[in-house]
């Protein structure tokens, strides 16, 4: 069964004057059975059909991935692929939830098109996947005439307890490498940016997930001490498709 919208529930976009809305491809409503192997996730539809989805997503998903949870997926008629279902959604009981790890930079990137981020303003290009340093990638670079460039690392956020966002949800020596090379950027001259993609509606602020890589944590405060700018946003989701939405505040005091 393809998924209706449900305008005006979850978070609708009507009468929104924010343009940077992607749209989701046509969504398959079930429950989820299971995810394991990280990328794997056993989901009933609700014909009753048993699927095995495509997770996209490294993460732990330690607050968005619970069975008998209500998900999202989207069918791939693609004979490349292994798995023709891909799992967007989980509907948690505070929030929709974007799964998918892809969506965080196409959607940062096309709201800085779109003029929905004003700390970001101004900039003629949006590059993506841009080498930075050695062995590192940045996932934009802007860039104008009249201005340094400006790198923005995305982190797709998921982990929110009580309205407190945090991230990581599992120790990243990948994510903490970025911090280093940004700060390396500043160094030379550059701005840069860390900006952390809250895809859900329930969080009210931003903290490091100290109790779960505390060194992650240090590394975002020293990044911040030497000039790495840190924007938060949560989004806007519902059926039809998801929007930036909100800047949140940033606590970065220590909480082991």
């Amino acid at each position: 069964m393809v998924l209706t919208t449900q305008s005006g529930k979850v978070g609708a976009f009507k009468k929104s004057n924010k343009r940077g809305i992607i749209a989701w491809p046509p969504l398959i409503r079930g429950s989820l059975i299971k995810r394991y192997k990280r990328f794997l996730a056993d989901i009933r539809l609700d014909d009753g059909q048993i699927v095995t989805a495509h997770c996209p997503n490294s993460g732990s998903m330690k607050a968005c991935c619970q069975p008998g949870q209500a998900v999202y997926v989207s069918y791939h008629d693609n004979p490349k692929r292994k798995l023709n279902y891909t799992w967007e959604l989980i509907h948690m009981p505070t929030s929709l939830v974007g799964v998918n790890t892809q969506v965080p930079n196409r959607l940062t990137a096309h709201a800085i098109q779109t003029g929905d981020v004003d700390e970001l303003s101004g900039y003629q290009t949006v590059r993506r996947e841009i080498k930075a340093g050695e062995n590192s990638r940045i996932d934009i670079l802007l860039e104008a005439p009249d201005r340094r460039p400006c790198y923005v690392e995305v982190k797709n956020c998921t982990l929110v307890e009580d309205g407190l966002a945090t991230f990581p949800d599992a120790v990243t020596t990948r994510g903490q490498k970025h911090l280093e090379t940004l700060q390396d950027l500043v160094a030379t001259g550059c701005r840069c940016v860390m900006f952390y993609l809250i895809q859900r509606m329930d969080a009210d602020r931003f903290a490091p997930a100290d109790h779960i890589d505390p060194d992650y944590g240090t590394k975002l405060r020293r990044a911040a001490k030497n000039g790495v700018e840190i924007l938060a946003y949560d989004v806007l989701i519902d059926f039809e498709g998801i929007r930036l939405n909100t800047k949140l505040p940033i606590d970065l005091r220590f909480s082991v």
